[in-house]
């Protein structure tokens, strides 16, 4: 008897080439798409977006390709608790969260794979670029061969029983072989261009979207330099990230950055490009996956952000079950809210949320 898995698809081309792949593995298929994205107009004119009624048209095509049976399946009101009402707590406090990281570990690896379990799944699977290997007797994490597309950065989440349920088949494919695969089994997607924006947010203005749909109030505030100097007067502390440098309106005579944002004095510190090279950072929310607790000191490469490059540095526990980074070398836009994830090599060892910058 053939295993059943449920498969998460977008309507872009690495979830239908794997539902594919899966087939070709002598699954049982069965796609599904998740219908995360809140009911608004500015969402549904997105074309392209995750979750809009063109991408589940494509999704709908592909199905019929492989022949396999698909639905559409409801996680608006989970999405929305989890998802956006975080991203926006988050930028109130003068955070700068991941939300794909959080739709990762509350929607796409808990809600629906306990769904797909409901309805007799043995596994749920993804088009995401990540190896699952299962190592004596732990599952591990792996990135995948296109290092270019690997995504093991928003995965460091899953826990033991998420990975074992947890199929990903793109992981040994570069991303010219996915298109490739799918151009030549007659899926038109193939040619779909990637999504890059944040998914509830098309034209990723994170500011506007919160000024519109949160239902807070955004302050002005003031710029202060580094000595707590008034500079200059900011929209908000919402519209603004560690690192950031366009959009802030003033004229100073020099390229300035923000440093740091204060939520209790409504404040943005702003400062010189070097002041936001940091040597360290502590997490919180951690999760391992090799091992369950960090018991000592370990040397790591870790990523600050999707986008950065692994750097080396030190992981040492400390109280309250959290962890200290220290980098060999300062990084650039250390950022409170964003993930930091651990790596040896091609392994992933685990990681966290960003709490505080040393």
């Amino acid at each position: 008897m053939k295993k059943k898995v449920v498969i998460g698809m977008s309507g872009g081309v690495d979830s239908s080439v794997a539902a594919y792949l899966l087939q070709e593995q002598g699954y049982e298929v069965i796609g599904i798409m998740m219908k995360l994205s809140p009911d608004n107009p500015d969402y549904e004119e997105n074309e392209g977006g995750c979750c809009s009624i063109s991408a589940a048209n494509d999704a709908r095509r592909v199905a019929d390709v492989l022949d396999i049976p698909f639905y559409v399946m409801n996680f608006k009101d989970v999405f929305k608790t989890n998802v956006i009402d975080n991203f926006i707590d988050e930028y109130m406090e003068g955070r700068t969260p991941n939300p794909c990281i959080v739709c990762n570990k509350k929607i796409k690896f808990e809600e629906f794979l306990r769904k797909a379990q409901a309805l007799g799944a043995d596994y749920i699977a993804t088009g995401h670029y990540a190896k699952i290997e299962k190592q004596e007797d732990r599952f591990v994490l792996k990135k995948s061969e296109d290092d270019k597309k690997d995504q093991t950065y928003a995965l460091y989440t899953l826990t033991q029983e998420q990975l074992s349920h947890t199929l990903m088949p793109c992981g040994d494919y570069s991303k010219p072989e996915i298109r490739n695969i799918a151009e030549r089994i007659g899926l038109e997607v193939f040619k779909k261009r990637d999504s890059q924006e944040i998914c509830f947010i098309p034209d990723n203005d994170h500011g506007a979207y919160i000024k519109k749909y949160s239902g807070r109030e955004i302050k002005p505030g003031n710029f202060v330099n580094n000595e707590g100097k008034i500079v200059g007067t900011h929209k908000g502390i919402v519209y603004y990230t560690i690192g950031q440098r366009k959009g802030l309106g003033m004229a100073l005579g020099k390229p300035v950055f923000v440093n740091d944002i204060n939520p209790l004095t409504n404040q943005v510190v702003i400062g010189d490009e070097e002041d936001i090279f940091r040597t360290g950072l502590i997490a919180k929310d951690l999760n391992f996956i090799p091992f369950d607790k960090l018991d000592s000191n370990l040397r790591v490469t870790a990523k600050i952000r999707y986008s950065a490059t692994p750097q080396a540095a030190t992981l040492i526990p400390i109280e309250h079950d959290r962890v200290k980074v220290v980098f060999d070398e300062k990084q650039r836009a250390i950022t409170k809210g964003q993930s930091v994830v651990f790596y040896i090599e091609n392994l992933v060892v685990g990681g966290g949320i960003i709490e505080e910058i040393l």
